[in-house]
């Protein structure tokens, strides 16, 4: 335990900045569940809802930097793809 009290506040800070740091992640992969399983039920526009949300989300979470820019771009690209078949397979 830190001794010093920067140090046990740069503690608390770090805990604080770790759940919400877990919670944007958490919350990403939960977006990108619903729209798996919105593309899986067919629904063209349910799933465009649900990837507008999810690239929003991604969006916020690489300007708070959160998440790196590089692995947002990556599952965007995922997500993209997701939405695209599942509007192509309506067509």
């Amino acid at each position: 335990m830190p001794n010093i009290r920067q140090q046990e506040k740069r503690v608390r800070q770090a805990a604080r900045q770790r759940q919400e740091n877990l919670r944007w992640r958490s919350t990403a992969k939960t977006l990108m569940r619903r729209l798996r399983e919105t593309a899986e039920s067919g629904d063209a526009e349910a799933t465009q809802t649900a990837h507008r949300e999810l690239v929003r989300w991604l969006d916020r979470a690489v300007s708070s930097g959160v998440l790196h820019k590089n692995t947002v771009a990556r599952r965007k690209s995922q997500a993209a793809k997701l939405a695209a078949g599942a509007t192509a397979d309506q067509s």
